[in-house]
């Protein structure tokens, strides 16, 4: 991780740019669900789970538009209640869309998140 080491006695200025965080836009992902609607999510980070969050979206019936930095998903359009074991498997932040899904559609369907299923596996002698 960068850091800024200053030296006092002078004020600052200027700008900086920061990055989108995964941790905060994958909820922000999953909470369009609740929304029935348009949401645009801005400086959104190109990583796999992104990516995931996004597959998943789109299984439920979302439309996803992805231009950049910028994610526009439109939940009108949600009619699955279902997220598929292998979706759900690539992510461990996978169940973040249980609560969305359950009260938006009063049901849901989803598997372990993530390493669960390995790590469950391996403790009980099920691999």
């Amino acid at each position: 991780m960068s850091k800024i080491i200053v030296n006092g006695g002078q004020k600052l200025n200027g700008e900086m740019v920061i990055e989108g965080s995964k941790n905060a836009v994958l909820p922000i992902l999953a909470a369009t669900v609740l929304n029935g609607g348009i949401s645009v999510i801005k400086n959104c980070p190109k990583l796999k789970d992104v990516e995931s969050a996004i597959k998943i979206l789109t299984q439920l019936g979302c439309k996803v538009k992805v231009e950049g930095k910028t994610i526009t998903v439109d939940s009108s359009t949600l009619h699955n209640t279902v997220v598929s074991e292998d979706l759900a498997a690539e992510m461990r932040s996978s169940i973040i869309f249980l609560g969305p899904i359950l009260a938006r559609m009063g049901k849901v369907t989803i598997s372990y998140p993530g390493e669960c299923v390995t790590i469950l596996a391996q403790k009980y002698g099920k691999e």
